[in-house]
């Protein structure tokens, strides 16, 4: 591996994927191009892979906004179970509300309703674009979808000025209904419609495709900023939806890249409010592929128990200017190594046992490893690992890359860390589950 090349891949990736309809096509291009298959849950499936024992490349998709990945050696999966690397597709940004249209003093404005616990401060003064998914009618009364991306900024939210602010930098409240309206462009009229908008572009993005009437859109404003390498010595990667595709495209290359085990990438969407959905975690995705694959009881419960998850999201590093933020010993470091997360309320999935099998993958692969435990005195987030490892019985390892400025519009990792879980996830996916 190549890591100068992986984090170009990796920049790459994050720039062409601005909403999980994206990040998911994207993915599903890099598998296509890796020699899997794509299959799907409507159909029969071959007696081969629902015997347990069937040998190949395969993958799943939901909502066109989840994917399950998994590569099957040959093995029975009820002797050897999978080792599976859970993820999520989606990250906190601001979705365009059903009618959106807002003219006041001359501007023509779009209303947004806020997606997941974003960061809302950096939304200000950013070149903003918008991209998502559009369901049409298309000849002969036939539904289809479009993928939509209109790439070039078109919209800001400006901030307020100090002189009319003056407590700004003491006392800054962000309403969430009234101060964060993005601007399109100036105008009186009240003839602009959102969806004549989006026929235009899909027109634009796809001529030969025919468009009756679009019915309606999941569209999401986000920053047209480029990902970057920055640091004195190159040392960080600044970008939009590091969390959590940076983990995506870690997982997908750690699952492309090995073939000695039967293993699983499952990358949810909805992780940001909760993950109740049919494509999130909470949903029957990852269940239902595994007991299509291992269809009998007794089975499924051996497999579950040969079985492994790493549910891999971003950590929080310890940032020099807040450092009482953290507990004292457990501050991970950007560039140090992967995170283990622990909670003993259960935020997050991992016990002794699941540790002690990531830390010797580390330990395989020379990579460092560090922990992060939440001070007691605050709130805990969680992740998919809980929730996937209930619903499963699966035993499951919460880990991550350390991070800055998470659910912000631009986020901050560093560079060694994402070759870092690259080399612990390619190992785990090899190895022993006990």
């Amino acid at each position: 591996m190549n890591p100068p090349s992986f984090i170009q891949e990796l920049m790459n990736f994050i720039s062409a994927s601005p909403t999980p309809f994206h990040a998911v096509e994207n993915m599903a291009n890099v598998l296509e191009k890796n020699g899997f298959e794509c299959i799907h849950e409507g159909d029969e499936w071959d007696s081969a892979l629902t015997s347990g024992s069937g040998k190949g490349r395969y993958y799943v998709k939901r909502n066109d906004s989840s994917i399950c990945a998994f590569n099957l050696t040959g093995e029975k999966l009820a002797d050897v179970g999978v080792r599976v690397i859970g993820t999520h597709t989606d990250s906190p940004c601001l979705k365009v509300k059903p009618r959106p249209e807002i003219v006041q003093k001359g501007y023509l404005q779009l209303g947004v309703e806020v997606y997941g616990g974003a960061l809302l401060g950096p939304w200000y003064d950013r070149d903003l674009s918008l991209a998502g998914r559009v369901s049409f009618e298309s000849e002969n009364d036939v539904l289809k979808n479009a993928l939509v991306n209109f790439e070039i900024p078109l919209a800001v939210i400006p901030s307020l000025a100090i002189h009319l602010d003056r407590e700004a930098n003491t006392s800054k409240n962000i309403n969430p209904q009234t101060d964060i309206t993005p601007i399109l462009l100036q105008s009186n009229s009240d003839t602009f419609t959102f969806i004549d908008l989006l026929h235009n572009q899909i027109i634009k993005q796809y001529p030969d495709m025919v468009v009756n009437t679009i019915h309606d859109y999941e569209m999401s404003f986000y920053d047209t900023q480029k990902p970057a390498v920055v640091g004195l010595n190159q040392e960080f990667i600044t970008s939009a939806r590091l969390d959590n595709l940076l983990s995506c495209f870690v997982g997908l290359q750690s699952l492309i890249n090995s073939a000695t085990k039967p293993g699983v990438l499952v990358c949810n969407d909805h992780e940001e409010v909760g993950s109740g959905s049919m494509s999130g975690a909470q949903g029957t995705l990852l269940r239902s592929i595994l007991e299509r694959l291992c269809p009998s009881e007794a089975g499924f419960a051996q497999m579950i128990n040969h079985s492994f998850l790493a549910s891999v999201d971003n950590a929080h590093g310890v940032h020099p200017n807040y450092i009482a933020k953290h507990d004292d010993g457990h501050g991970p470091l950007l560039n140090n190594g992967p995170v283990i997360k622990l909670n003993s309320s259960q935020r997050y999935a991992t016990n002794s046992i699941t540790s002690a099998l990531f830390k010797r993958s580390c330990a395989r692969a020379g990579v460092p490893v560090q922990s992060y435990v939440t001070r007691n005195d605050m709130a805990c987030g969680t992740t998919l690992g809980p929730i996937t490892a209930a619903k499963l019985g699966i035993k499951a390892v919460d880990v991550g890359m350390p991070t800055f400025a998470m659910h912000s519009i631009r986020e901050l990792a560093g560079v060694k860390d994402c070759t870092y879980m690259y080399s612990a996830l390619h190992d785990l996916l090899a190895t022993e589950v006990v």
